[in-house]
């Protein structure tokens, strides 16, 4: 395969730094732990922007250099895979594969979706269907999976309506994008950021106080991300027509014609149903029992998958789990321990920050912080390679400017869910920018969507971090 001018540029850039850091006198009271450090996160840096190298090969491959040079332990590579993080989204995997398997998701559809009759009223019972989504499905990827007959359906029954169709096919993936951060699961790059703080500031954050912070969130940025697509894409003639969709509509375009969305729910769809509230309720309730998360969700995804009560086998339901996002997300949450701990985050982002009067404001730290994240994606379309890059460096600075680094590195998370202005900025949008017998959108289409939808988000982002999340318990300073 042939090398672009630009891959050329990026790996020469990142070896000429490489080869500055291997003689210590350019970069006094850097350590040689750091050095490598930062080395191996440049490299692996630009593989991800500039290679088509595999991301997850690229972590692997970063993680086994920190371990062969002695920067992190073999056991910290090899434990991160037995975090409880790592444990929480496979069991996670395993109870979204029952709950697919029993036809709730249809109905869920059916009853929000059918009672639409304007087309305002379709597009915000459909955002909020789809912010449900993100307490029961582990990962925008699998999230989109699920909503794509959905969007079938819907678009059957609009079929004459093209610029309706258009405008679904934009909304389904923004807001599955704009509402993961409701929940600690909703996204890779949310377990990153949390094993980040851990490392680096002993700052644990539950399920909970994540919930308590993000949901509402995801809530205002879905709602008026929907609105935004909803005014870009039609016009007022097109939301004044009304629209009727059935049930039979939904029926029709459902993967397995045995799953009914109409009528009394079976026994199979009664117990699914009250082990998801029971696992979603027991993560709320936490600080009350003192159970963490992941053993929660072990406990749910044992009887989700048991020959009794359960409704999916266990080996179909693991084969459900994306291992090469596990694998991904154990590898860089080792370099992102070693960042933290030689010294090199820090190092690293000391230019940027400095003490006394001359330190920069928390709003225009943070307004960096969201501007830089929320743009990231368009060098590394990785939402958790992102994170891994990003949330190390921000914790760090947060430090050097008096912040407070976990309301720093949950605005860069929350900016990072951003990802819209291409069709390869992130799968949800990929799936549905090519959907089989179905006019969706263009690249203009999200262009014309990312140069309002960007900077509304951002400064949303910026809102919370600086006036709401205060209000529930994270300071700004």
């Amino acid at each position: 395969m042939p090398i672009s001018i630009r891959q050329s540029a990026a790996l020469c850039a990142a070896l000429s730094f490489c080869a500055l850091l291997a003689v210590p006198a350019n970069f006094p009271g850097l350590g040689a732990d750091a050095r490598i450090t930062l080395a191996i996160f440049t490299l692996a840096t630009c593989a991800w922007i500039a290679t088509p190298i595999d991301d997850t090969y690229v972590a692997l491959s970063a993680g086994l250099a920190l371990a062969a040079t002695g920067v992190i332990s073999s056991d910290t590579l090899f434990g991160t895979l037995g975090d409880s993080t790592v444990w929480l989204l496979i069991c996670a995997f395993v109870l979204a594969a029952a709950v697919a398997r029993t036809g709730l998701a249809g109905r869920a559809a059916v009853f929000l979706v059918s009672g639409a009759r304007t087309v305002r009223q379709l597009v915000h019972l459909t955002t909020a269907a789809l912010v449900v989504t993100a307490f029961a499905i582990p990962a925008t990827s699998g999230r989109a999976a699920l909503a794509l007959p959905v969007f079938l359906a819907l678009a059957k029954a609009l079929a004459e309506r093209t610029r309706l169709v258009v405008m679904l096919a934009l909304l389904f993936p923004t807001v599955i994008l704009l509402s993961a951060v409701a929940t600690l699961i909703g996204a890779g790059a949310h377990l990153i950021t949390v094993s980040v703080l851990w490392e680096a500031t002993g700052e644990q954050i539950g399920f909970t106080q994540w919930l308590l912070l993000g949901l509402p969130l995801a809530l205002a940025s879905s709602h008026l991300g929907a609105e935004t697509v909803l005014l870009t894409t039609t016009d007022r003639a097109d939301r004044r027509q009304p629209v009727r969709i059935s049930a039979a509509d939904i029926q029709e375009q459902n993967e397995d014609s045995a799953l009914t969305v109409t009528g009394p729910l079976s026994s199979v769809e009664v117990r699914c149903l009250l082990l998801l509230f029971t696992v979603v309720t027991l993560w709320c309730a936490e600080p009350l029992h003192g159970v963490t998360p992941a053993v929660v969700a072990l406990i749910g995804a044992v009887v989700a998958a048991s020959p009794v009560l359960g409704t999916v086998r266990l080996g179909d339901a693991l084969r459900t789990v994306p291992w090469s996002l596990l694998l991904f997300m154990a590898a860089t949450m080792a370099m992102g321990g070693a960042l933290s701990t030689s010294g090199a985050a820090s190092w690293l982002v000391g230019g940027l920050t400095s003490s006394g009067d001359t330190r920069v404001p928390p709003w225009l730290f943070l307004s960096v912080v969201v501007a830089v994240s929320t743009a990231a994606h368009l060098v590394l379309q990785s939402r958790s390679a992102r994170s891994s890059v990003l949330v190390p460096l921000v914790v760090a600075a947060a430090a050097g400017a008096g912040v407070n680094p976990v309301t720093a590195a949950l605005a860069s998370t929350a900016a990072a869910g951003f990802c819209h202005t291409l069709p390869a900025s992130a799968k949800p949008v990929t799936l549905f920018s090519d959907v089989p017998g179905v006019t969706t959108y263009t690249p203009r289409d999200l262009l014309r969507l990312s140069a309002v939808l960007a900077p509304v988000t951002a400064a949303l982002v910026l809102f919370f971090a600086l006036a709401v999340w205060p209000l529930l318990g994270v300071p700004v300073l």
